[in-house]
């Protein structure tokens, strides 16, 4: 997006207040993990990569993700 302000000549519809409000906590969520790749990332170039043995391997954290994800799901019967 832009910096920039909108046009003069366009009209822009209004949200209701809470879409506004759930937008504006969806953006706040949004820069939070945003800021924590960013210091992620800083990390490594100033640190370099950690140990292999400091590491999850991406299937634990797939499976760990998948089961968090299930148990969130209402059972089918």
């Amino acid at each position: 997006m832009s910096d920039q302000p909108a046009p003069a000549d366009t009209t822009r519809q209004q949200m209701e207040p809470a879409a506004a409000d759930g937008l504006r906590a969806y953006a706040a969520r949004t820069r939070e993990s945003a800021d924590q790749l960013a210091a992620v990332l800083e990390d490594i170039a100033a640190n370099g990569l950690p140990a292999v043995e400091d590491c999850t391997p991406w299937e634990d954290l797939r499976e760990s993700n998948l089961a968090r994800l299930a148990a969130q799901r209402p059972a089918v019967a």
